[in-house]
């Protein structure tokens, strides 16, 4: 009998939400995403992946004279090591982040953005393989409207509620990763609970609402349910375009046996009463602002990328200091 996760492969593209290239073997997922906690995990506890810090350094080295010059060149090439080591694994894409410092700056995500794609190339990877992560912010989602028109693929990350789903449709992101564990994190202190019945759980309803209304309008924009705190929320996201999963649940799901119903079909979706919205920039960030649980885990997620980035520079000059 297949176990759960080739069942999950049948209707959903499975992403390994990693920076262990080990791990992406093991379960061999069609894409794979990283961010600088991913990295800096990846980059500090296992002595294998040295040799692409060791590559990253002497790069940005080569770029400027000081630290603070030579540090975003490291971590951009860093990135990009990490990201072209793991398409010799994946078949499809990997998803490179843009500083969560410029989540409110067009121009500099722009910029970024062009710097990342450049490194991908010059290493011989094409663009069409790359996804470049950008906070779901207005300011984000503007970069990702022109990024997208140069034949630069985004994934909208840090989203939590529709009006960053609808604006990041309409302008035509490739993809977005609705944080689903984080949603039902902000729930459960809201409303004191330890729970949520998974049919229940309020980041699958997110995720399914979101769903349905991409369907039902005709987005070409894809959906990665991401950030899940059980295996329950995946079981009841199959049928999702894509699902972004930590290897401790791919471990579970291969070491579970029996049925797996798809929860989301995109036919159904067609068939609903669901009335369509826009927004300018004055009417997004008011329903942003209106949605608690939205700004809120927006906010504390830019500043949980911006320390965790912090973290990994940190790590770099303490390694370059001792040379």
């Amino acid at each position: 009998m297949a176990n759960k996760l080739e069942k999950l492969k049948e209707m959903t593209t499975v992403v390994a939400d990693t920076g262990d290239f080990n791990s992406i073997k093991k379960y061999q997922p069609t894409d794979a995403t990283t961010n600088p906690s991913l990295i800096f995990k990846a980059a500090t506890e296992q002595m294998e992946y040295q040799s692409l810090v060791e590559e990253a350094i002497h790069y940005g080295q080569s770029q400027a004279q000081d630290f603070e010059s030579q540090k975003s060149h490291i971590i951009d090439k860093l990135m990009v090591n990490f990201g072209s080591e793991i398409l010799k694994i994946v078949p499809r894409r990997v998803s490179t982040e843009v500083d969560a410092r410029l989540s409110f700056d067009i121009q500099g995500s722009i910029d970024k953005a062009h710097k990342l794609i450049s490194l991908y190339e010059k290493a011989g990877i094409d663009r069409k393989r790359i996804l470049i992560k950008l906070a779901s912010t207005w300011e984000g989602i503007k970069a990702a409207e022109q990024l997208e028109k140069e034949g630069i693929h985004c994934n909208m990350t840090l989203l939590f509620c529709m009006p960053q789903a609808v604006c990041a449709a309409e302008a035509g992101a490739t993809l977005i990763s609705p944080f689903v564990g984080r949603i039902l994190d902000w729930y459960k202190k809201s409303e004191n609970k330890e729970s949520y019945p998974p049919t229940e759980d309020p980041g699958v309803l997110s995720v399914t609402e979101i769903f349905n209304y991409y369907k039902k309008f005709g987005y070409n924009t894809e959906i990665m349910g991401a950030s899940f705190r059980n295996v329950d929320e995946i079981i009841e996201l199959a049928g999702c375009d894509l699902l972004t999963i930590a290897p401790k649940y791919l471990e579970e799901l291969q070491n579970a046996e029996g049925d797996l119903v798809q929860k989301l079909h995109a036919e159904k979706a067609k068939e609903t009463d669901i009335k369509k919205i826009s927004y300018d920039e004055k009417a997004f960030r008011f329903a942003l602002n209106d949605n608690p649980m939205g700004i809120e885990k927006l906010a504390e997620g830019i500043r949980k990328f911006t320390a965790d980035l912090i973290k990994l520079e940190k790590f770099i000059h303490e390694k370059i200091q001792k040379g």
